[in-house]
């Protein structure tokens, strides 16, 4: 029987036994209760409440300007829908870059306050510091490299990461650093499926890949983009479930048509 379907509530233990029995890992973001609880009910192993909530949610170019509060406010909401999945929550932007005392203090109220599992936090060495005092303080954390969208300015585009030796080179390394610090996990976003895989072998916490290829331990999408709410957004490793863009579009266009001829409500939907 699989672990994916013997547990009540998977845990960074849980994580770790599928990595071990080769079983693949599904996660996908999640940013309120009524969508949680649907992803939750269908089996989903990890909720990333991401700060990728800032483009889908409050419509930002970029996922900089998204608070702690308001990171705080999706993840409570998604908190309260999950009753298996581990609910993992990005550290946004300015809250634990450069210092680890803020990164203590941003990680703790997020658990605090929102009784969410586990922290993410994005880059390697550069956050190791911060990544150490955190978990030494009993949070959770799973890292996040390659394509780091926080860091967008500084890489001026959303390219493919990792493309050159040396920074392949310091990806594998930072994924050690990570792991040698605690992290339960790391996602890969948007490198090669080749070093994805290298670095899935040389470490043994469970790798998630986004455009990571098919050789990691679980795999991760933007719930938007999966369900075709985006219409926009066609990246290489996006495979779109559903375009619901377009039915929900449909439905609203027929509601209006309904009203504006008086169809709705009809002797049945009144009181």
């Amino acid at each position: 029987m699989s672990v994916h379907k013997e547990v009540k509530r998977v845990t960074t233990h849980t994580i770790q036994k599928m990595k071990v029995d080769g079983e693949k890992i599904s996660m996908l973001t999640a940013y309120d209760f009524s969508m949680a609880r649907i992803l939750d009910d269908a089996g989903v192993d990890v909720l990333l409440v991401g700060d990728s909530a800032s483009n889908v949610m409050a419509g930002h170019e970029t996922t900089l300007p998204i608070t702690l509060d308001q990171m705080i406010y999706h993840a409570a909401s998604v908190v309260r829908a999950a009753r298996r999945a581990l609910v993992v929550v990005d550290l946004p932007f300015g809250s634990y870059q450069g210092n680890s005392k803020e990164a203590l203090a941003s990680a703790v109220r997020i658990m605090k306050e929102t009784g969410a599992h586990a922290v993410k936090i994005e880059g390697g060495e550069e956050v190791i510091e911060s990544v150490k005092r955190i978990i030494s303080a009993g949070v959770p954390v799973v890292g996040h490299l390659g394509l780091t969208p926080q860091s967008i300015y500084k890489f001026g585009t959303y390219a493919v990461r990792a493309t050159e030796e040396a920074e392949a080179a310091k990806l594998l390394s930072d994924a050690k650093l990570l792991q040698d610090a605690g992290c339960f996990s790391i996602v890969l976003e948007k490198i090669p499926a080749l070093l994805a895989k290298q670095v899935a072998e040389a470490v043994h916490i469970p790798i998630i890949g986004i455009g990571a290829g098919m050789h990691v331990d679980g795999q991760v999408l933007v719930m938007h983009d999966l369900l075709g709410i985006n219409k926009d957004f066609k990246p290489r490793f996006l495979r779109r479930y559903l375009n619901l863009y377009e039915e929900i579009y449909n439905a609203t266009q027929q509601y209006v048509k309904d009203v504006k001829n008086r169809d709705f409500p009809n002797e049945k939907e009144q009181y």
